[in-house]
C-alpha cells in the first residue's frame, strides 16, 4: 500500500509523463482506488513562457491481476518478480490547440493545413508563438514499461509510448527514489530522467513547415530526433486519515536539442505544480 500511495502522485501531475505504479499484491479480486480533485499550474505548452492554471480530476486504480489505471494511463503489471515490474501501456496525449490547452478532446480545431493567412502581427507573435498553427489533435499512445529495483527505495524506470502527434515516440528513462516516510503520516519520492523522442515527435510539436510558416509568422524549422528534455521531481503525501490524503508535486524541465531551439519555444527551463485532495475507496 505504501508503493501505491507513492504512485498516486502520477495522477496527481497532470503534467507527468505515463507512469505505472509499483506492483502492489493484494488479495484476489480486490482492487485499490483513489478519486480526488486538485488543480495544476503548468506552461501552456512545452516550452511556452506564459502559464495556465486548471482543475485537474485525480484517479488511480489497481486491481488485484495487475491491470491499473492512474490518471491518463492504463497499463497491465505482468511480473510478480518484486524486483521487475513490465508490461504494456496506454497514454492519452492530450490535444494542443493555438491558445496550447487541451480543453476539447478531438475535433478538426486550428486553421486548415490549406489555408493561407496573413501572418500574425509581431505582437502577435510576441505574445503566443501558436498563433497561426493548427492544433493537434488528442492521441491514444501504446507501449510498454520496464521497471527495475536496485533495491526496495530505489528503481530505475522505463516507459516507451508511440503515438504522440500520430508517429511520434518518446522513450523516458529515469532513477526514481521510491516514496520514504518523515513522521507519522508523511512521505516523499524523488525522481530525475531524461525524455528521448523522435524526429515525428518534434516535427509536431517543435517544427515549422512552409505552410505554418505562412500562416504563422515563425521561421520554418525541421527539428531532428534526440533528447527532448531532462527533468526533476518531488513528490509529497500527507496522509490526513485512513481515507483522506493530500498529494503534491513539483516537476523542473529543462528542454534539449532540436525541442530547445524551436521557433515555438519562449522558455526553455518548464516548472510545474500540482496539489490535489483524493479519497480512498
Amino acid at each position: 500500500m505504501k508503493r501505491l500511495l507513492a504512485s498516486l502522485l502520477s495522477a496527481a501531475c497532470g503534467f507527468a509523463a505515463a507512469q505505472s505504479p509499483a506492483v502492489n499484491p493484494m488479495p484476489d479480486g480486490s482492487r485499490d482506488m483513489f478519486v480526488g480533485l486538485g488543480v495544476s499550474s503548468q506552461p501552456r505548452y512545452d516550452g511556452a513562457d506564459g502559464r495556465r492554471t486548471r482543475a485537474l480530476p485525480l484517479l488511480q486504480v489497481e486491481f488485484s491481476n495487475g491491470v491499473f489505471i492512474s490518471g491518463m494511463s492504463a497499463g497491465w503489471h505482468l511480473s510478480r518478480q518484486p524486483t521487475l515490474e513490465y508490461g504494456p501501456l496506454l497514454a492519452l496525449q492530450p490535444r494542443r490547440d493555438e491558445t496550447g490547452g487541451a480543453a476539447v478532446l478531438g475535433g478538426t480545431g486550428g486553421i486548415p493545413v490549406t489555408a493561407v493567412a496573413p501572418p500574425p502581427t509581431r505582437l502577435a507573435l510576441a505574445t503566443n508563438r501558436l498563433a497561426g498553427m493548427e492544433a493537434i489533435g488528442a492521441h491514444l499512445q501504446g507501449g510498454a514499461f520496464l521497471n527495475v529495483y536496485l533495491n526496495p527505495e530505489v528503481r530505475v524506470t522505463n516507459s516507451l509510448l508511440y503515438g504522440a502527434g500520430g508517429d511520434g515516440l518518446v522513450w523516458e528513462l529515469a532513477a526514481q527514489r521510491v516514496a520514504a516516510g518523515f513522521g507519522a503520516h508523511h512521505r516523499v519520492a524523488f525522481s530525475a530522467g531524461i525524455e528521448l523522442v523522435n524526429r515525428a515527435y518534434n516535427t509536431s510539436f517543435f517544427g515549422v513547415t512552409a505552410a505554418q510558416h505562412l500562416r504563422s509568422g515563425n521561421a520554418q524549422y525541421a527539428p531532428a530526433g534526440g533528447v527532448k528534455d531532462v527533468f526533476a521531481s518531488a513528490r509529497w503525501n500527507w496522509s490526513l486519515s485512513q481515507d483522506w490524503m493530500l498529494t503534491t508535486a513539483v516537476r523542473v524541465a529543462s528542454l534539449r536539442g532540436d525541442a530547445r531551439r524551436s521557433p515555438l519555444v519562449e522558455r526553455p527551463a518548464q516548472l510545474s505544480i500540482s496539489t490535489g485532495l483524493a479519497r480512498r475507496f
